[in-house]
């Protein structure tokens, strides 16, 4: 009896540490399908297959299962990003090109598109979501761009531009983008396709914001 414990004992523990995330994946479907509001725990609970109980073992809210959807899916980007950013040196638009792509190939999963559709729904109505994001996201990766920018500037790869105000420019048309289908119903005939959206927006972006090969403050030599 001892050894069938024994045995049993790892298979069950990691059972248990997967239930988090089993619970996260019955809330992402719940909350696709019926809206967060309309969601009960319970709901919740039952189609991960555990108990109501169980579920506030791991999150003591519903609020608390948004925060966790979003930590799941948005931090571990955010950490590739800032991995990517920080320290670069050279031309920014090589390094902006890399993780804007990079991000297009993440939002190809339909678990990591409905984050930021369900934060651009639910955000107004939870303003400590709104600040857990600027907290754990944008107040970490926008210093770190901004800093990009600007070196990018006075070694004469960008033109004179203002850092801050051209991070919106660089980020605005992906959440434009999102906005657009899931706040106004404008949806493109064949999908979002991050991509494609991508592809063009760096082409407009990159004529817009290069400087002229004269301007540039470095030699060959």
């Amino acid at each position: 009896m001892q050894e069938d414990r024994t045995q049993r004992g790892p298979k069950f523990r990691r059972r248990a540490e997967a239930r988090p995330d089993e619970v996260l994946d019955a809330a992402l479907a719940l909350f696709i399908e019926n809206g967060f509001a309309a969601t009960r725990v319970e709901d919740i609970a039952k189609r991960a297959g555990l108990s109501k109980g169980a579920v506030y073992l791991y999150f003591p809210s519903k609020e608390a299962l948004l925060e966790g959807l979003v930590r799941r899916a948005v931090l571990p980007i955010a950490e590739n990003a800032l991995g990517a950013l920080q320290n670069y040196e050279g031309d920014p638009r090589i390094v902006i090109t890399a993780v804007l792509k990079m991000l297009a190939l993440r939002l190809k999963d339909d678990k990591l598109i409905a984050i930021p559709k369900l934060i651009f729904r639910e955000v107004l109505g939870f303003p400590e979501l709104a600040a857990m994001y600027r907290r754990e996201v944008l107040d970490r990766v926008i210093p770190t761009l901004e800093a990009l920018l600007r070196n990018g500037i006075e070694q004469g790869y960008l033109r004179q531009v203002d850092p801050h105000l051209t991070i919106r420019s660089i980020i605005g048309p992906l959440m434009m983008h999102i906005a657009m289908a899931e706040v106004f119903g404008i949806m493109p005939e064949d999908g979002l396709h991050m991509e494609r959206l991508i592809d063009n927006h760096l082409t407009i972006l990159f004529d817009g914001l290069s400087a002229p090969p004269s301007a540039r403050q470095w030699s060959s030599s």
